[in-house]
């Protein structure tokens, strides 16, 4: 552990030296739980320390910034003026895990000069909640630093007092589809997940971890490291000193230039975060990282509408069908040379297949990938500018007719953009590509960037990338088209400023359980990004395999988890669009068990997280808006356990309907993955009821009152 020769006592002395006046540099949450305190060493170096129910859990950690075309920000620093403030406000999410959102914090606002002839401006401000910290730098107009700016890296430190047990992944530049690991921090290793051979694309330079990144202690402290309001900067990774227990931002670079950032005074910083609370449930039901961002800039939503949905998607991933139709390009022009294989997918019949499924089971959507021509000509190819154009589909899809007919069923068309991480093509056609969304009714696009980033040199997660993503979904908002992103920048928030930003990938996914040859996600998968992942908003994660071997199509892979944690999933990993992902043939197969997915609910009056340790398990109750009703959703990891559930989420003198899908007695992820058990039972405020969950098993519970 690094120690610190500076004490706050010494430094509360020097501070007064630098000072012309006293100043007020400590400030705590609302219920006194966390305290944030800011400093200056004797080389005029800020750093701050965080306690939380008084014990230290952040010690001494600088701060400052790494110019390319100026002197740094990171010594010789006095404070001009120190100033604390309090915030409490009530908001409303259009769409969420609930819909009141408290936002009440203590503010700590420190201005910064430096004691030289320049005398540059920075300013340092803390915004200490309940249930954790944000922090960023802000860098006020003024006469002596203006123009642009070309940050090399922040100095931003987050300095451990222990040597938590952290689950993490790699900080790639370029991709976050990595499996969690779980060590002591001074055991995690980065480097050695370099070149991932069931990755597109990798990049790890440093040994850092990508954020959210969750730590739990010996006394149960739980931290979760993040950013909130990711715009016009690059993302964030954490270098980590496994000596010293020292994590350091490492921001996202480009091959393309000599520094990380170019920004212009006056500017500010997305904010820094730490969620700390005294148990893993608590992690969940934090709001801080939507709280840190500018409220909503759209106005009404009410175009976009919380659904589930269905598709032409997990069929291509078995080996079923495909995305390509088998077509050739030719000087620009797409000729149809007889050579259609008879696979592909995302034809007039297909689709009308799983309209009329989504309209008789309770889903509003239906997503087709593989309805545009370009897809015999991306993969593996270097240049794949110009490749696909948005508007032109095969010749086997009639896009006036499906339209049609999903308008007739009352289900709406999921647009699919697969950029082929060609983002000057995307750029340039954005406005003809939503225009014809918005011409057939169509407001939600599933966008993809898979592959190497064009133009060559940037990361999916640097600068670049971040104004990229960013300026396809306000431009999207334009034309009342909402955005789900894959091989996207990490979520941190953003989806309160411009709530069309519905939700995005960025883990791994269901996908690799059907094509990853190391055997896809372990059960421990998902009780991880439940506490890590999830904590920065909403997955698609497109749950709901019925076949869980499907062995008819590839008898080396599997989903590894029971039917039953297929089912929890609808509440447990968050998301306001919901993909029933499995076969037509598979859920007509097994009507009682999709039962629970017509029932269940995507949009949220209020969320309850029952109990969970990261890693191991956890039980998540959602109340749904339009309705009122409950759903309860929980699963493990490979290990079995029994739950004990109290249902003090529920109205007073009501009865209750519930009826729970479980786990049979002889479930198990693996040995006998299909084994559930319906019943039906009476609840009410106070109830109590133990759930068995097998090995890679969960559990989900409908609660309706009688």
């Amino acid at each position: 552990m690094k120690q610190k020769l500076l004490s706050i006592a010494f430094a509360v002395l020097l501070l007064a030296c630098n000072s012309e006046e006293k100043q007020i540099t400590e400030v705590s949450s609302p219920n006194k739980d966390v305290t944030v305190n800011f400093n200056l060493t004797k080389e005029g170096q800020p750093f701050y320390t965080v306690m939380f129910n008084n014990k230290t859990v952040v010690d001494t950690s600088y701060l400052g910034f790494d110019f390319k075309n100026n002197e740094d920000f990171d010594k010789n620093f006095k404070i001009k003026k120190a100033s604390t403030s309090t915030f409490n406000e009530t908001w409303q999410m259009p769409w969420g895990e609930q819909l009141d959102v408290v936002n009440n914090y203590n503010e700590l606002k420190v201005e910064l000069q430096e004691n030289n002839e320049a005398a540059r401006l920075m300013t340092v401000v803390f915004k200490v909640y309940d249930d954790g910290i944000g922090f960023r730098y802000e860098f006020p107009e003024q006469d002596n630093f203006k123009g642009d700016v070309y940050i090399n890296d922040e100095h931003t430190e987050f300095n451990l007092t222990e040597d938590y047990k952290t689950f993490w992944i790699p900080g790639d530049w370029d991709i976050y589809e990595h499996l969690y690991n779980t060590t002591k921090l001074s055991e995690l290793n980065a480097l050695q997940y370099a070149n991932h051979k069931d990755l597109a694309q990798t990049d790890i330079p440093e040994n850092a971890v990508n954020t959210p990144v969750t730590m739990v202690g010996s006394d149960g402290t739980h931290l979760s490291f993040h950013e909130a309001a990711l715009i016009d900067y690059s993302g964030m990774t954490l270098k980590v000193d496994t000596k010293n227990l020292d994590l350091k931002s490492n921001l996202v670079g480009s091959r393309n230039t000599d520094y990380k950032v170019k920004k212009t005074v006056p500017f500010h910083t997305p904010w820094r975060t730490i969620q700390i609370t005294d148990n893993a449930p608590d992690l969940i039901e934090s709001n801080l990282i939507v709280n840190l961002n500018e409220p909503n800039k759209l106005g009404d939503v009410s175009w976009f509408t919380p659904m589930k949905y269905t598709g032409v998607w997990w069929e291509m991933h078995l080996g079923k069908s495909s995305w390509d139709y088998g077509m050739t390009q030719n000087m620009s022009t797409w000729t149809d040379t007889g050579g259609a294989h008879g696979k592909h997918g995302a034809t007039t019949e297909n689709v009308k297949n799983f309209i009329d499924f989504s309209a008789k089971n309770n889903m509003k959507g239906v997503l087709v990938e593989g309805w545009n021509t370009g897809w015999e000509n991306w993969i593996g190819f270097e240049d794949r500018e110009g490749v696909f154009d948005f508007v032109t589909p095969y010749p086997d899809y009639d896009l006036d007719e499906v339209t049609r007919y999903a308008k007739e069923k009352g289900v709406e068309i999921i647009m699919h953009h697969e950029t082929s991480a060609a983002t000057e093509t995307y750029t340039k056609q954005q406005d003809t590509a939503y225009a014809l969304m918005q011409k057939y009714g169509m407001h939600s696009v599933k966008s993809g960037y898979v592959g190497k980033i064009l133009p060559k040199g940037e990361f999916h997660h640097g600068q670049y990338m971040v104004n990229h993503y960013n300026n396809a979904a306000i431009k999207a908002a334009k034309y009342e088209v909402a955005v789900n992103a894959h091989e996207p920048i990490k979520d941190t928030g953003l989806r309160r400023t411009y709530p069309n930003i519905i939700s995005r990938e960025g883990l791994r996914g269901q996908e690799f359980n059907a094509w990853a040859s190391d055997g896809g996600n372990p059960p421990e998968h998902l009780p991880i990004v439940a506490f890590t992942r999830m904590l920065s908003g909403p997955i698609d994660f497109t749950p709901g395999i019925f076949n869980i071997k499907f062995d008819e199509y590839k008898e080396n892979n599997q989903v590894n988890t029971t039917i039953a944690q297929q089912l929890a999933l609808y509440v447990v990993i968050y998301s306001p669009i919901q993909m029933a992902a499995d076969l037509v043939e598979h859920y007509e197969a097994n009507p009682e068990p999709l039962q629970f997915i017509k029932d269940v609910g995507v949009d949220w009056q209020q969320t309850k997280v029952l109990n969970g340790e990261v890693g191991d398990y956890v039980t998540i109750a959602r109340q749904e808006r339009e309705t009122g009703d409950w759903f309860v959703g929980g699963i493990t990891d490979e290990n079995s356990r029994t739950l004990d559930l109290t249902f003090d989420f529920l109205d007073e003198n009501q009865k209750y309907e519930a009826i729970i899908y479980k786990d049979g007695e002889n479930a198990h992820w693996d040995n006998n993955p299909l084994d559930i058990t319906i019943e039906k039972i009476e609840v009410s405020k106070g109830s109590k009821l133990s759930v068995k969950l097998a090995e890679g098993g969960g559990f989900a519970i409908s609660i309706k009152k009688v």
